[in-house]
């Protein structure tokens, strides 16, 4: 199924390392469908954690634009990558992203399946992984989406997503 505005998320677990207070990081599993309701969230797609681009580029934006995007009305910033938990969660304390951007994990990149939104990039041992992507949902429904040209990193930005922002409708 591939996916586009208008469409619905797909109902499918992702995954988060969380730590409960002085207890030691564990593994949650949650319903995506659970996670985005009565929210707007903008979901971050990419490639794979700790790649240059996605380091370097492309979260640090969102890390930077957090603010304004909370002014616009989001309530959340997701960054979701085909890799484990621990590992997404290695990434949020290198980036210092706090509590800024939650870290998912789309591991068996059943999500990307879902969207249509897969990469092969097993020839550069890789394996499969999602597409760069970027998209503001709002209470589960895709209210905006861009999707990346492989090997490009050219339109999912966070300034560009929040000129976008000015012109998507969001529910009260």
């Amino acid at each position: 199924m591939s996916i586009g505005i208008g469409d619905q998320l797909p109902d499918v677990n992702i995954f988060e390392c969380v730590a409960d207070g002085d207890q030691e990081e564990g593994i949650r599993v949650w319903r995506l469908p659970d996670l985005v309701y009565k929210k707007k969230v903008l979901i971050v797609g990419l490639i794979g954690v700790f790649t240059p681009v996605c380091t370097n580029g492309h979260l640090p934006g969102y890390l930077q634009a957090y603010d304004h995007f909370r002014n616009a009305g989001i309530d959340e910033i997701w960054c979701v990558a085909v890799n484990d938990p621990f590992v997404m969660a290695a990434f949020a304390r290198e980036l210092g992203s706090g509590s800024k951007i939650r870290m998912l994990s789309d591991g068996s990149a059943e999500l990307a399946h879902h969207m249509d939104m897969t990469l092969d990039l097993s020839d550069r041992g890789m394996g499969v992984r999602s597409d760069r992507f970027a998209m503001i949902v709002d209470n589960g429904l895709v209210v905006d989406l861009l999707r990346e040209d492989p090997g490009c990193f050219c339109y999912t930005d966070a300034s560009t997503m929040l000129e976008r922002l000015e012109g998507v409708t969001l529910q009260e």
